[in-house]
C-alpha cells in the first residue's frame, strides 16, 4: 500500500512515516501543499495523510484540486484546527475522516486501515487467480485457504503482478510502488523478489514469465 503524507512538522512527519512503514507501507513523504499537488498529480497513491496548515498551498486547496482532478484515494486530514467549521469545510471537500492533533499514532493507523478496507470494499479487496487469493486490505495470501508467507516487498510484487494479470508490468512500474523517494532499490533487487515468487509459485503451476526488455507477466502454467 502506498501512501502520501503531506506534513511541514518534521518530528511528526518523521514518526508517522517510520511507524508506517515499520507496518508495511510505502510512504512518500513531503512537506508543503506544492509538494503534494504535484505528487498528486504524477502518482497513484492508496490513501492521503493530509495535514492542513500547510506552506504555499493549503490542505484544503490541495484536496480541492485533487477532487477536481478524480483522484479518489480516500483522505485523512490532520489539523491543529478543532473548529466545527474547518472539519465541515474539509468533509465538504472530499475528506474521508479528521484526526485532531495531537493524537496517538495507533488510532491514526487504525484510521488509516478502516479507509482503505472501506476504499478496497467499494473497488474489490481480493484477487483470486488460480489457487491464489490475495487479501489486499489484510495483507495476506492464501493457497487453499491455507496462508503463505511472503515477505512485504515480496507480497507487494505479486500484488502489482495479479492486479495487471495478461499485462506486462515494468520493473519500473515494480521500483515505484516499492520505493519510498529517499531510497533506492536496483535491478537486482527486483530480480532477487522475482525469484523468490518463482519459487513459491511454480509448484502451484503459476509462473512469473520475463518478457526481455519489458517486464514481468503472471502466467498459469500449461497443462
Amino acid at each position: 500500500m502506498k501512501i502520501l503524507l503531506v506534513e511541514d512538522d518534521a518530528a511528526l512527519g518523521h514518526a508517522m512515516s517510520t511507524s508506517l512503514n515499520r507496518n508495511g507501507y510505502t510512504v512518500n513523504w513531503v512537506h508543503d501543499g506544492h509538494e503534494a499537488d504535484i505528487a498528486l498529480h504524477d502518482h497513484i497513491y492508496d490513501a492521503v495523510i493530509l495535514d492542513l496548515g500547510l506552506p504555499k498551498i493549503d490542505g484544503f486547496e490541495v484536496l480541492k484540486r485533487m477532487r477536481a482532478r478524480k483522484v479518489m484515494a480516500p483522505v485523512i486530514i490532520l489539523t491543529a484546527r478543532d473548529d466545527l467549521d474547518d472539519r465541515i469545510k474539509g468533509l465538504d471537500l472530499g475528506a474521508d475522516d479528521y484526526l485532531t492533533k495531537p493524537f496517538k499514532l495507533p488510532e491514526l493507523e487504525a484510521r488509516l486501515r478502516a479507509q482503505i478496507r472501506r476504499n478496497n470494499a467499494l473497488l474489490g479487496s481480493t484477487i483470486e487467480y488460480g489457487p491464489l487469493v490475495l487479501n489486499m486490505t489484510d495483507k495476506m495470501l492464501t493457497v487453499n485457504g491455507e496462508q503463505m508467507m511472503l515477505s512485504p516487498r515480496e507480497f507487494s510484487v505479486l500484488e502489482m503482478l495479479l492486479s495487471r494479470v495478461g499485462r506486462v508490468v515494468s520493473k519500473d512500474a515494480i521500483v515505484e510502488a516499492l520505493c519510498r523517494w529517499d531510497e533506492g532499490v536496483g535491478n537486482n533487487a527486483i530480480e532477487v523478489y522475482i525469484h523468490r515468487l518463482r519459487k513459491k509459485l511454480e509448484p502451484l503451476g503459476i509462473n512469473v514469465l520475463t518478457i526481455r526488455g519489458l517486464g514481468y507477466l503472471l502466467q498459469k502454467a500449461q497443462s
